[in-house]
């Protein structure tokens, strides 16, 4: 099962600032724990130097996520405030068909709550869904009926 490990990393800034990354570690840390057969992608672990990147590098980054986001199984989505990327990520993926894992306490929010096949308001929250094996499930469901269609 391959996975998009998708979260804020500018949000709103204005200048040339990164959110606080830790909770990329923690949902590596899960993701392994509890589902052994995933192949996840996480962004950040590739591109840590992204803000110094010039418009081309940073143009041709941008787009190759998009599109492994159509790819995937499933978009994993830490979304703790607003972020642009995330929610085009979000939309890539729900759009071609992938299932889209909100972390979100945002639940309100149209691009949260439309684009999402479950949303966890937590790490917390997450991780006993993983636990539970609804994460799995979600993902497995969402497959199924992509399955059907083609």
């Amino acid at each position: 099962m391959r996975l998009f490990l998708a979260g804020i990393m500018q949000g709103s800034h204005l200048g040339s600032v990164l959110h606080n990354q830790s909770y990329r570690e923690r949902i590596k840390r899960l993701i392994v724990e509890h589902l052994s057969d995933a192949d996840l992608y996480d962004p950040m672990a590739d591109h840590q130097n992204s803000l110094d990147y010039d418009d081309e590098k940073g143009r041709a980054v941008f787009f190759h996520h998009n599109e492994l986001c159509r790819e995937v199984d499933a978009v994993i989505a830490c979304v703790p405030e607003a972020s642009m990327g995330t929610a085009i990520e979000m939309w890539e993926a729900f759009q071609h068909g992938r299932a889209v894992i909100a972390i979100s306490p945002l639940a309100h929010n149209w691009a949260v709550r439309f684009l999402s096949h479950a949303i966890y308001r937590d790490e917390e929250a997450f991780e006993a869904a993983l636990r539970q094996g609804e994460v799995a499930r979600c993902i497995a469901e969402v497959r199924s009926r992509r399955s059907t269609v083609l």
